[in-house]
């Protein structure tokens, strides 16, 4: 990836048809060298149930330590959108998406929340991260009540 140029950022992308496709884009950290948590929130992320087709929805919750790199956030959006027509379950789903960012911005550390909406009557929550935080990272609460369903 040639790390001064933006394939996407103030352009019009129609999008990707699928995770494999989309770009996932990455800018210098004007901020190199400072412990700091940045955080991304996707409360209508969407993909297929790989069985059924069916349509599974997540509030993502994907905080991350920047190192030498930022996640450009309109690739992000885009990525993160081409999961809408891709079957895979919650797990990998989850999974992959910290694992992609993390092979493109190479962060210092990075955590990921799957909070996924029922399917079949039980929620299904998925948390990966990077590895162990570092010290002195401000890890705040993802702030994702787990599901109760109608009280």
């Amino acid at each position: 990836m040639d790390e001064t140029t933006l394939t996407q950022l103030g352009r019009e992308v129609r999008g990707f048809a699928s995770p494999e496709e989309a770009v996932l884009e990455r800018v210098p950290n004007p901020q190199a060298g400072v412990l700091y948590l940045a955080r991304f929130t996707a409360p209508e992320f969407t993909s297929l149930c790989p069985v059924t087709a069916q349509p599974d929805f997540a509030h993502l919750v994907i905080d991350y330590a920047p190192g030498d790199w930022l996640i450009e956030s309109k690739s992000l959006k885009l990525y993160l959108a081409s999961f809408r027509n891709h079957g895979a379950f919650h797990e990998d789903c989850t999974v992959a998406i910290g694992r992609r960012i993390v092979s493109v911005a190479e962060p210092t550390w990075l955590r990921i929340g799957g909070y996924w909406f029922p399917r079949g009557g039980i929620p299904i929550d998925v948390f990966w991260q990077s590895g162990a935080p570092p010290e002195g990272l401000w890890l705040p609460d993802q702030g994702v009540a787990p599901y109760r369903g109608r009280g």
